[in-house]
């Protein structure tokens, strides 16, 4: 009998693993705040930030597993980030269209992605949907020329858009998701699970585990063999379950905690 192969974890970033200032909750007197790590500079200053505790414990699970960091984030948003323990042999940037391997943009892997994306509405049509932009998006972006997101007053978003916006972009192939103040719309067929089955495919995974908290991430835990989810996002005010999901009992940054014990515990 074969031995088993590695087990894959594909893990969200972002309000997932590692947790801006704002995204903190901790809910405490700042002398009761446990210690923090910070794995985030951005222009020189601090950006996201881990549970020391949480960090050391995911550098050791790193060592025993494939630990993948799974996000939305351009390759460069995701060179930022110091994911604690030896560097990640692969991770998943832009939604699933750009796959690192040691680090490298992997050219099949983007080459693979525009053939599929090929049956999806022209990301300049979707893009021109924003001009002129209201008052209350303050900006648009590409990303890695392969989705849109616009960054918004959250609180004077009129009542409608998001529907208005969300007609125009599914008969044409995309989805339309919100977290936080960024509303992406993003090609239906870009998803971090296609890219996740890839990684499974190449180190011969015995299984996958994953986590993440924005609809974004729907199709990735679904995908896994166990998932998780933090008591917070997009899935949790949607109340998003599966038979083989676990909810974290706490949210902000002790769930990101909570999400990596669960991972050793596996």
């Amino acid at each position: 009998m074969s031995a088993p192969g590695p087990t894959v974890i594909c893990a969200d970033l972002d309000r997932t693993l590692i947790y801006s200032a704002a995204a903190l909750a901790l809910d405490c007197a700042d002398a009761d705040a446990p210690s923090l790590l910070c794995v985030e500079l951005y222009q020189g200053a601090p950006q996201s930030f881990m549970l020391t505790d949480a960090a050391r414990c995911l550098a050791e699970v790193a060592t025993r597993h494939v630990l993948v960091p799974t996000t939305t984030r351009t390759v460069e948003q995701y060179q930022r980030v110091q994911v604690p323990g030896p560097p990640p042999a692969y991770a998943i940037c832009a939604n699933g269209g750009r796959l690192l391997v040691d680090g490298a943009v992997d050219g099949d892997w983007s080459t693979h992605v525009d053939t599929l994306l090929a049956a999806s509405a022209p990301l300049a049509e979707v893009r021109a949907w924003f001009e002129p932009a209201p008052q209350f998006v303050r900006t648009v972006r590409v990303a890695s020329e392969l989705f849109v997101y616009a960054v918004v007053e959250r609180d004077d978003l009129p009542a409608g858009w998001l529907a208005e916006l969300s007609e125009f972009c599914l008969p044409r192939g995309w989805t339309v998701s919100m977290q936080g103040r960024k509303v992406y719309c993003v090609p239906e067929r870009l998803r971090k699970s296609a890219a996740a089955a890839e990684v499974h495919r190449r180190v011969g995974a015995d299984r996958m585990l994953a986590a993440g908290d924005s609809l974004l991430d729907t199709d990735l835990l679904a995908a896994a063999d166990l998932a998780i989810r933090p008591r917070h996002g997009e899935l949790h005010d949607t109340g998003w379950a599966a038979p083989h999901l676990t909810v974290t009992q706490h949210h902000g940054v002790r769930a990101g905690a909570e999400i990596v014990d669960w991972f050793a515990a596996q």
